[in-house]
């Protein structure tokens, strides 16, 4: 039997078909506080760029925002849910909820309070794989539950392939955002999840912002006991799709159409894929650590006018040394992978 939240909400379909979804920075003014204007003129972009769901509170927003004493999580999540139920086409809300099992099953109430429809669920640190496995149980029986292999450089843990079949066979998961940024550990989640049973039931999303493409247009055949799985990626939710959103939802067009036996399609993405890859590294700062990879988000946004700044909470989280000179050579390297004109046609309209 299903558990009571996905009994009480349907997952949506585009979620389950795949789709993109950028994982929503934070505006902030000169001063470090939020920006509502600026915060709603991003959720606009990304809807009308094509995007079919949003991202809030995740890793991209900072997780500084779950912090009570911060008090951002509720008016972020308020305003990116305003602004999505203002357009006729549904967009999927994801909650990034954080913490202990006590606190992330608080966050999930809000967020389900809100109209949020599923909720991402990164590792805490502290807790064991089996305390990690109840923590899921208990948030799945609030919203439906996208789990998420993060990255231990900007916070995230090792986790065995047998964590990743049993939060496979946990019947509130719904999808997996993969983003460990290592093929070995995409392959144990893949491997994990042929081995519950529900590789049919479940969204698998890539947030390898370093191998996007490349995950996109593969279908993995995994053997397990015996028996031949194909296993894909229907979609992106990515951090690195939080800048260029128009040219993404271009991109995983072009990914399914490769995917379906178009050859030329196939052969351009491969090209692309090294091309954005190169861009990331410079975004996301992967020289040192992805130290700068927020503010890398935030200047790139900042060029094309959807922020005021780089500003981050932390106002000591800055661009690394040299990292802007690396921005500015992707910038001109590959200008066919932006969508620079797209937002200049619209973004008075968005800020107003």
């Amino acid at each position: 039997m299903a558990s009571p939240a996905v009994d009480a909400m349907r997952v949506p379909v585009d979620f389950a078909r795949g789709c993109v979804i950028p994982a929503h920075p934070l505006a902030l003014d000169t001063d470090g506080r939020l920006d509502e204007r600026r915060q709603r003129a991003l959720s606009r972009y990304y809807i009308e760029a094509g995007a079919g769901g949003l991202a809030v509170g995740v890793h991209t927003t900072q997780f500084a925002i779950h912090d009570p004493e911060v008090g951002l999580l509720r008016p972020v999540l308020e305003l990116a849910a305003d602004v999505a139920t203002g357009y006729e086409r549904q967009t999927v809300l994801v909650a990034g909820v954080y913490g202990p099992t006590a606190q992330a099953v608080a966050e999930a109430e809000l967020a389900a309070s809100l109209g949020y429809h599923l909720v991402l669920l990164p590792p805490y640190p502290g807790l064991d794989e089996h305390d990690l496995l109840e923590r899921a149980r208990v948030v799945g029986e609030v919203l439906p539950v996208v789990g998420f292999y993060l990255q231990p450089a900007v916070g995230g843990r090792e986790l065995s392939r047998d964590f990743w079949a049993r939060l496979a066979a946990t019947e509130s998961v719904v999808g997996i955002k993969v983003a460990p940024f290592d093929r070995y550990r995409t392959l144990d989640v893949l491997h994990g999840v042929v081995r519950s049973g529900r590789a049919d039931e479940l969204a698998l999303y890539t947030g390898n912002d370093d191998h996007i493409l490349a995950d996109l247009i593969a279908s993995h055949q995994v053997v397990v006991d015996g028996r031949t799985v194909d296993v894909s990626f229907v979609g992106g939710l990515l951090g690195q799709w939080a800048v260029w959103v128009r040219r993404a939802v271009e991109l995983l067009g072009e990914a399914r159409r490769a995917r379906a036996g178009d050859d030329l399609a196939l052969r351009r993405l491969l090209t692309l894929d090294g091309q954005l890859t190169d861009a990331n590294a410079a975004i996301f700062d992967a020289a040192n650590r992805f130290h700068g990879c927020i503010p890398g988000i935030h200047e790139v946004l900042r060029r094309q006018g959807m922020l005021a700044g780089r500003r981050c909470l932390d106002p000591a989280e800055d661009l690394s040394p040299g990292q802007l000179a690396e921005i500015e050579r992707v910038l001109a390297a590959y200008p066919h992978l932006t969508d620079d004109d797209f937002v200049a046609e619209h973004l008075d309209r968005w800020l107003a």
